[in-house]
């Protein structure tokens, strides 16, 4: 049946119609332009802007950023370190949040008000360098993984939803013989899929795009991720205009940095576009879950 909407109705859907479409193209235009430009030629794009002619493209770009061996392995790195730090961070998450979501748990708001003061303040970035050089972890994987791996807001977000589980299940399961890590384990877990993927997945997205902790504490260039890869390649392909005295050479290193530029934007961006996709199904619901009461 169709619903009749008043005048004041239609007006407010109109604005909403606006603003989401808004949204929208600033969301969209830019992945677009992005994209576009990372298979045109670098002289056209620097000259007419960008051009849907398949004659303007090229594949020059992204030759030269996979010819590079640093690439590969920076790309390797990256899927490890970002992998590894997803896993940790969950486990340490999850098992935190559903010991401070147990009212059994003695002094758990005392653990709780602990853990949110390190949400305001910290060490700062000279005494966490000292503390992972006095443990040995300088120039080693632990080194990115390690220090941020406890994340005070997963952890909310994790005891928030298991004060959600019923506590029927526990208790029948405990009735029945089972133990705590045998509750934790074999029933709440797996209710948990939505917040473990969605903590998952922002653990894998901020590492992934992370490269300063491994520019402070990686000096091996074995070990950088693809970030700090990127970074110096990009790097390496800038120069001030004053240092080039040769127009044409300066117009080509113009034109190479055009070129990296984008490609390495779509390169870098391209795992989190296609592991989205498998994550969606639990993302809402594990965020609206974990933020609710």
């Amino acid at each position: 049946m169709a619903v009749k909407h008043s005048r004041f109705d239609r007006f407010l859907l109109s604005i909403n119609v606006i603003f989401l479409t808004l949204a929208v193209l600033i969301v969209v235009v830019p992945l677009v332009y992005i994209v576009v430009a990372s298979f045109m030629d670098p002289t056209v794009l620097l000259n007419k802007g960008l051009s849907f002619r398949i004659s303007d493209w090229s594949l020059e770009g992204y030759q030269k950023i996979l010819s590079n061996p640093a690439m590969l392995r920076g790309f390797g790195n990256s899927v490890f370190y970002s992998a590894a730090f997803a896993i940790v961070t969950v486990m340490v998450s999850v098992c935190a949040g559903y010991a401070l979501s147990d009212q059994r748990l003695a002094g758990r708001h005392f653990f709780m008000t602990l853990f949110i003061i390190t949400m305001f303040f910290g060490g700062g970035l000279i005494p966490t360098y000292l503390l992972v050089r006095q443990l040995g972890m300088l120039n080693t994987v632990w080194a990115v993984i390690i220090p941020g791996a406890v994340n005070v807001w997963n952890i909310i977000l994790s005891r928030t939803f298991f004060k959600g589980v019923p506590k029927e299940l526990k208790e029948a399961a405990n009735v029945d013989g089972a133990s705590d890590a045998g509750i934790f384990f074999r029933i709440v877990l797996p209710l948990s899929k939505p917040i473990i993927f969605v903590l998952a997945l922002y653990a894998f997205v901020g590492q992934w795009n992370s490269f300063f902790d491994a520019m402070i504490y990686l000096e091996d260039s074995k070990l950088h991720p693809l970030q700090l890869v990127l970074r110096s390649i990009l790097i390496q392909n800038q120069a001030a205009p004053g240092m080039i005295s040769d127009q044409l050479a300066m117009n080509e290193l113009k034109r190479l940095s055009e070129m990296i530029k984008y490609s390495a934007i779509v390169i870098s961006s391209l795992p989190l576009l296609v592991m989205y996709p498998f994550f969606q199904k639990y993302f809402e619901k594990g965020v609206m879950v974990g933020s609710l009461k």
